[in-house]
C-alpha cells in the first residue's frame, strides 16, 4: 500500500497483434518480452499487484501460463473492449489507482512507474501521464489513474475508439478530468527514439539494447536505453521508417 492505495499495473497484452503476431513471447536476450517487462516492473516500491490483461482466445493460454509462471496475476476478458477488460482486471483484483501499462514496452523501467506514482499523489490530479506532451522515448509511456475514474468513464462513452484505447477518454477530454504530465530529464530526454515493440524491426532493435545493456546491469534505466541509442546512431536508424499508429486506426 502506498498511500493507503492498491496500487495495481495492468499489463494489456494479447498474441493475435496484427502488425507482428506474437510479439510479446518474442525472445529478447532469451527470454520472452513480457517475461522482461514484468520481470523490471516487479521491482517497483509502490506496486500492490501486476495484473496480465489478455483475453478470453485460446491464443493467449500461453500468456496466462507466463503470468502464473511469474507469479503475477491474470485477467481475461474481451479482445476489442480493451477499457472493460483492464477496468474489470482493476476491479477483480480490488485496485484503488490502476498504472496502465502496454505490452509492447517491454524496456519499461519501474523507476518511470514509481515517478508515476508519486506524481500522481503529489499533483492530485485524476490523470498524471509521461506522454501527452512526449518527451521520453517511444516505448516508456506510464498512465496513473484511480479505478473509479475508469469505471466512470465506462459509463459515459461506447466509442469504439474510447473502448480499444482504455485512457483516451480522459485525457482527451481535459475539461472534464484534472491531467498532469510530467517530463523526462535531459539525461532521459529522447522523443526521436522508438523503443516500443510493434514490428520487425522494432524486435531487432528492443533485442540488441538488452543484449547490451544487461552485459552492464540487469538493472539499467530508461536513462542508459537513450544514452546507448544517442551513442550509437546506427542504432536508431534500425527502427526509424516504422511508422506510429494512429490513435483512430485502432
Amino acid at each position: 500500500m502506498y498511500q493507503n492505495k492498491k496500487i495495481v499495473v495492468t499489463i494489456e497484452a494479447r498474441m493475435t497483434s496484427s502488425r507482428l503476431p506474437g510479439k510479446v513471447l518474442l525472445p529478447l536476450a532469451g527470454k520472452p518480452a513480457l517475461e522482461r517487462m514484468i520481470e523490471r516492473v516487479k521491482r517497483s516500491r509502490y506496486v500492490d499487484d501486476i495484473v496480465v490483461a489478455t483475453t478470453i482466445n485460446s491464443a493467449d493460454d500461453c500468456l496466462e501460463d507466463l503470468a502464473n509462471k511469474m507469479g503475477v496475476k491474470c485477467y481475461r476478458g474481451s479482445e476489442l473492449d480493451v477499457l472493460d477488460r483492464v477496468l474489470k482486471a482493476a476491479q477483480k483484483f480490488s485496485a484503488d489507482i490502476i498504472v496502465e501499462l502496454t505490452g509492447d514496452c517491454p524496456l519499461m523501467d519501474w523507476r518511470l512507474v514509481d515517478r508515476g506514482i508519486e506524481d500522481f499523489f503529489e499533483t492530485g490530479v485524476d490523470y498524471s501521464a509521461n506522454d501527452i506532451k512526449m518527451t521520453f522515448p517511444i516505448g516508456f509511456d506510464v498512465q496513473v489513474f484511480p479505478t473509479d475514474i475508469l469505471a466512470k468513464v465506462s459509463d459515459l462513452t461506447q466509442d469504439p475508439i474510447d473502448r480499444v484505447h482504455v485512457s483516451y477518454y480522459i485525457y482527451s477530454h481535459p475539461e472534464k478530468f484534472k491531467l498532469h504530465n510530467w517530463e523526462a530529464g535531459e539525461d532521459s530526454y529522447g522523443p526521436e527514439f522508438r523503443a516500443t515493440l510493434d514490428e520487425q524491426s522494432d524486435y531487432e532493435l528492443i533485442n540488441i539494447i538488452f543484449e547490451r545493456l544487461l552485459m552492464v546491469d540487469e538493472d539499467f534505466t530508461a536513462s542508459d536505453v537513450v544514452d546507448l541509442m544517442r551513442k550509437n546512431s546506427d542504432l536508431a536508424k534500425i527502427n526509424q521508417y516504422v511508422r506510429q499508429k494512429d490513435i483512430q486506426e485502432g
